[in-house]
C-alpha cells in the first residue's frame, strides 16, 4: 500500500490515504480568489520543521515551485480561503501528517 493525499479545495478537506483506504480527514485553509491553491498531481519534495512566522510547526513543499502544505499562526483561518495559494493545516494535524507520510507522497489537488 501507498500513501497519497487528496485535496477537495472547494470542501477544505484533506483526505490521506493507503492504497484505497481513507486513513483520516484534516479541515485545512486554501487560495484566495486572486492567489487560488492550483490544481493537479504534485508530490512531497521536503520537510521543515519549524519554518516560522505564518507556516506554524512544519512545512512540507511541493513539486509545484513555492507551494506547501504547512500548520499555520492563525487556526482561526482554517476552513477558508485566505491563504496565497498554499495548504494550511492546524498545527497538531500537519504535525501527524509529516510524521506519517514520507517524502515523495502524491499529493492531488482539486475543486
Amino acid at each position: 500500500m501507498t500513501y497519497w493525499i487528496d485535496v477537495a479545495l472547494k470542501k477544505h478537506r484533506m483526505t490521506l490515504y493507503n492504497g484505497s483506504h481513507v486513513i483520516k480527514r484534516y479541515p485545512i485553509a486554501v487560495g484566495k480568489m486572486l492567489t487560488q491553491t492550483p490544481t493537479g498531481n504534485y508530490h512531497i519534495i521536503n520537510k521543515d520543521p519549524n519554518p516560522g512566522g505564518p507556516f506554524g510547526v512544519m512545512w512540507m513543499g511541493l513539486s509545484k515551485p513555492h507551494y506547501g502544505i504547512h500548520g499555520t499562526n492563525n487556526p482561526s483561518s482554517i476552513g477558508k480561503d485566505v491563504s496565497h495559494g498554499c495548504i494550511r493545516m492546524y498545527n497538531k494535524d500537519v504535525l501527524e501528517l509529516s510524521h506519517t507520510v514520507p517524502i515523495g507522497t502524491n499529493v492531488y489537488i482539486h475543486a
